[in-house]
Protein backbone atom coordinates (compact mmCIF):
# COMPACT_ATOMS: atom_id res chain seq x y z
CA UNK A 1 0.00 0.00 0.00
CA UNK A 2 1.18 3.39 -0.63
CA UNK A 3 1.34 5.93 1.68
CA UNK A 4 0.98 9.94 0.52
CA UNK A 5 1.94 12.21 3.68
CA UNK A 6 0.52 15.59 4.01
CA UNK A 7 2.33 18.07 6.29
CA UNK A 8 0.80 20.84 6.73
CA UNK A 9 0.26 24.16 9.26
CA UNK A 10 -2.82 24.84 9.87
CA UNK A 11 -3.26 28.31 12.17
CA UNK A 12 -6.47 29.65 10.74
CA UNK A 13 -9.71 28.66 9.66
CA UNK A 14 -9.14 29.50 5.84
CA UNK A 15 -6.00 26.83 5.59
CA UNK A 16 -8.08 24.40 8.17
CA UNK A 17 -11.04 24.43 5.20
CA UNK A 18 -8.09 24.05 2.53
CA UNK A 19 -6.10 21.54 4.32
CA UNK A 20 -10.03 19.00 4.99
CA UNK A 21 -10.24 19.70 0.91
CA UNK A 22 -7.05 18.56 0.18
CA UNK A 23 -7.92 15.33 2.65
CA UNK A 24 -11.03 14.75 0.91
CA UNK A 25 -9.61 14.56 -2.31
CA UNK A 26 -7.02 12.16 -1.28
CA UNK A 27 -9.78 9.85 0.42
CA UNK A 28 -12.39 10.21 -1.91
CA UNK A 29 -13.78 6.76 -2.83
CA UNK A 30 -12.06 5.76 -5.66
CA UNK A 31 -8.69 6.38 -4.76
CA UNK A 32 -7.88 2.78 -3.29
CA UNK A 33 -4.28 1.50 -1.92
CA UNK A 34 -2.91 5.10 -0.77
CA UNK A 35 -3.01 5.37 3.10
CA UNK A 36 -3.31 9.05 3.88
CA UNK A 37 -1.03 10.16 6.94
CA UNK A 38 -1.47 14.16 8.11
CA UNK A 39 1.31 15.41 10.16
CA UNK A 40 1.40 18.90 11.46
CA UNK A 41 4.11 20.71 10.57
CA UNK A 42 5.80 21.15 13.87
CA UNK A 43 5.30 17.36 14.86
CA UNK A 44 6.64 15.64 11.65
CA UNK A 45 9.72 13.49 11.75
CA UNK A 46 12.40 12.35 9.20
CA UNK A 47 10.65 9.16 9.66
CA UNK A 48 7.64 10.01 8.71
CA UNK A 49 8.68 11.45 5.09
CA UNK A 50 11.31 8.52 4.93
CA UNK A 51 7.75 5.85 5.12
CA UNK A 52 5.86 7.90 2.37
CA UNK A 53 5.74 7.36 -1.01
CA UNK A 54 4.94 11.10 -2.06
CA UNK A 55 3.62 14.64 -0.29
CA UNK A 56 1.25 17.29 -0.22
CA UNK A 57 2.57 20.16 1.51
CA UNK A 58 0.58 22.76 2.79
CA UNK A 59 1.16 26.25 4.28
CA UNK A 60 0.39 30.02 4.98
CA UNK A 61 2.41 32.53 3.52
CA UNK A 62 2.51 35.26 5.32
CA UNK A 63 5.05 38.41 4.62
CA UNK A 64 6.15 36.32 1.70
CA UNK A 65 7.11 33.27 2.63
CA UNK A 66 5.98 29.61 3.97
CA UNK A 67 5.19 29.51 7.69
CA UNK A 68 8.09 29.00 10.22
CA UNK A 69 6.38 25.62 10.82
CA UNK A 70 7.03 24.20 7.19
CA UNK A 71 10.88 25.47 7.35
CA UNK A 72 10.87 23.67 10.04
CA UNK A 73 9.80 20.42 8.92
CA UNK A 74 12.30 20.81 6.66
CA UNK A 75 15.02 21.77 8.70
CA UNK A 76 14.63 18.94 11.26
CA UNK A 77 14.71 16.28 8.51
CA UNK A 78 16.14 17.70 5.35
CA UNK A 79 19.72 15.76 5.42
CA UNK A 80 18.29 12.60 6.85
CA UNK A 81 15.48 12.61 3.97
CA UNK A 82 17.74 13.99 1.01
CA UNK A 83 19.47 10.81 -0.40
CA UNK A 84 16.21 8.65 0.26
CA UNK A 85 13.19 10.59 -1.31
CA UNK A 86 14.56 11.46 -4.89
CA UNK A 87 12.32 11.45 -7.02
CA UNK A 88 9.10 11.34 -5.11
CA UNK A 89 5.96 13.24 -5.80
CA UNK A 90 4.85 15.98 -4.14
CA UNK A 91 1.89 18.95 -4.10
CA UNK A 92 1.41 21.94 -2.43
CA UNK A 93 -1.13 24.13 -1.34
CA UNK A 94 -0.68 28.13 0.24
CA UNK A 95 -3.52 30.72 1.58
CA UNK A 96 -1.65 34.20 1.53
CA UNK A 97 -3.54 37.39 2.03
CA UNK A 98 -1.00 39.25 -0.24
CA UNK A 99 1.18 37.49 -2.85
CA UNK A 100 2.74 33.99 -2.67
CA UNK A 101 5.61 33.88 -4.93
CA UNK A 102 8.06 34.24 -2.42
CA UNK A 103 6.30 31.06 -1.09
CA UNK A 104 6.36 29.00 -3.98
CA UNK A 105 9.60 29.77 -4.88
CA UNK A 106 10.67 28.62 -1.29
CA UNK A 107 9.14 25.52 -1.82
CA UNK A 108 10.28 25.26 -5.45
CA UNK A 109 13.96 25.42 -4.15
CA UNK A 110 13.43 22.82 -0.75
CA UNK A 111 11.82 20.67 -3.19
CA UNK A 112 14.59 20.76 -5.86
CA UNK A 113 17.52 19.73 -3.40
CA UNK A 114 15.51 17.01 -2.08
CA UNK A 115 14.65 16.23 -6.17
CA UNK A 116 10.90 15.90 -5.56
CA UNK A 117 8.73 16.24 -8.46
CA UNK A 118 5.93 18.13 -8.63
CA UNK A 119 2.72 16.60 -10.06
CA UNK A 120 0.30 19.31 -9.51
CA UNK A 121 -0.78 23.05 -10.01
CA UNK A 122 0.19 24.77 -6.84
CA UNK A 123 -3.21 25.35 -4.90
CA UNK A 124 -3.50 28.48 -3.90
CA UNK A 125 -6.26 30.86 -2.51
CA UNK A 126 -6.66 34.60 -0.89
CA UNK A 127 -8.35 35.67 1.59
CA UNK A 128 -11.92 33.19 2.60
CA UNK A 129 -11.00 29.99 0.05
CA UNK A 130 -13.87 30.27 -2.79
CA UNK A 131 -16.04 27.12 -3.61
CA UNK A 132 -13.17 26.66 -6.92
CA UNK A 133 -10.33 27.34 -4.95
CA UNK A 134 -11.23 24.94 -2.34
CA UNK A 135 -12.07 22.41 -5.67
CA UNK A 136 -8.19 23.16 -6.55
CA UNK A 137 -7.48 21.69 -3.51
CA UNK A 138 -9.84 18.54 -3.43
CA UNK A 139 -8.33 18.19 -7.04
CA UNK A 140 -4.84 18.50 -5.74
CA UNK A 141 -5.49 15.61 -2.77
CA UNK A 142 -6.94 13.87 -5.66
CA UNK A 143 -3.85 13.95 -8.03
CA UNK A 144 -1.45 13.24 -6.33
CA UNK A 145 -3.46 10.07 -4.77
CA UNK A 146 -4.34 8.87 -7.82
CA UNK A 147 -0.50 9.04 -8.59
CA UNK A 148 0.66 6.57 -6.06
CA UNK A 149 -2.42 4.58 -6.59
CA UNK A 150 -1.16 4.05 -10.01
CA UNK A 151 2.80 3.77 -8.91
CA UNK A 152 3.26 -0.15 -10.01
CA UNK A 153 6.74 0.37 -11.07
CA UNK A 154 8.88 2.51 -9.65
CA UNK A 155 9.33 4.79 -13.36
CA UNK A 156 5.42 5.49 -13.47
CA UNK A 157 5.44 8.76 -12.01
CA UNK A 158 8.32 9.61 -14.90
CA UNK A 159 5.42 9.83 -17.53
CA UNK A 160 3.30 12.09 -15.38
CA UNK A 161 0.72 12.36 -12.89
CA UNK A 162 -2.09 10.33 -12.99
CA UNK A 163 -5.52 12.35 -12.84
CA UNK A 164 -8.06 11.45 -10.96
CA UNK A 165 -11.22 12.18 -13.19
CA UNK A 166 -13.43 10.02 -12.32
CA UNK A 167 -13.18 10.79 -8.95
CA UNK A 168 -14.63 14.31 -9.00
CA UNK A 169 -17.68 15.10 -7.14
Amino acid sequence: MATLLIVHHTPSPHCQAMFEAVVSGATAPEIEGVEVVRRAALSVSASDFLAADGYVLGSPANLGYISGALKHAFDVSYYQILDSTQRRPFGLYLHGNEGTEGAENAVDRITAGLGWVKVAEYAVASNKPDKAALEQCWELGATVAAGLMAQEAPDVLSSGPATPRDARR
